[in-house]
């Protein structure tokens, strides 16, 4: 048997308005030793928005030489804007056996996935179509033709949700991530993940 990481990949992915930024702040809240992985972009920053805690904010020429000098675990183009996971931090921080979390879009699940197939991949939805056009709404921070843009984009995005292994829907926060939390409890205690030498260890500390 394979010796796999101690530390789990997980990667959160869903709609524009699924509220995937709120579970997973909540999520490392209750979960301090959590590793979240900041992207790094190439769109404007939002209002409140900080250069290197919610993303790294890049221009085109930037973020093209990181890429050139494979730099990125994973990158795709969303919305017109460039997004990316810088590859060091998740790899050291797995090496090392500590969960660290991806917030990323279906394009860049799919390219992480071929790279790390043991990862843990939760696919988000809000409870509704119409609730989640109600929160791109709400949120007023995109024009009517970005929301339209991203309303679009999320039926594409949703035809993805085969290639996860689970889905939570996003109706109340705390429901949601007590689901995640859940799901990798399940996950740390899968008996693949354990190498031969971890079961004998596990195994003589219960039996004696």
């Amino acid at each position: 048997m394979k010796a796999m990481p101690k530390g789990l990949l997980i990667v959160l992915s869903g709609p524009s308005g699924a509220g995937k930024g709120t579970v997973c702040q909540l999520l490392r809240q209750r979960n301090p030793r959590l590793a979240y992985s900041v992207s790094a972009t190439t769109r404007a920053p939002r209002p409140g928005e900080k250069h290197g805690v919610n993303y790294f904010f890049l221009n085109r020429e930037e973020f093209e030489t990181w890429r050139a000098r494979g730099e990125f675990l994973e990158w795709a183009e969303v919305y017109g804007n460039l997004y990316g996971t810088p590859r060091s931090y998740v790899e050291e921080r797995l090496a090392s056996g500590q969960d660290v979390l991806l917030e990323i879009d279906t394009q860049g699940a799919l390219q992480v996935k071929a790279s790390f197939p043991t990862g843990v991949f939760i696919f988000l939805l809000p409870p509704s179509f119409a609730e989640l056009k109600a929160r791109i709404t709400q949120r007023g921070t995109e024009s009517e033709n970005e929301r339209m843009r991203r309303l679009a984009a999320a039926q594409s995005e949703i035809a993805q949700l085969r290639a996860y292994d689970y889905l939570v829907v996003n109706d109340k926060v705390e429901e949601a991530v007590a689901r995640v939390e859940a799901i990798l409890m399940a996950e740390h205690a899968r008996v693949n993940r354990f190498s031969d030498e971890e079961l004998k260890a596990q195994l003589e500390g219960q039996l004696g």
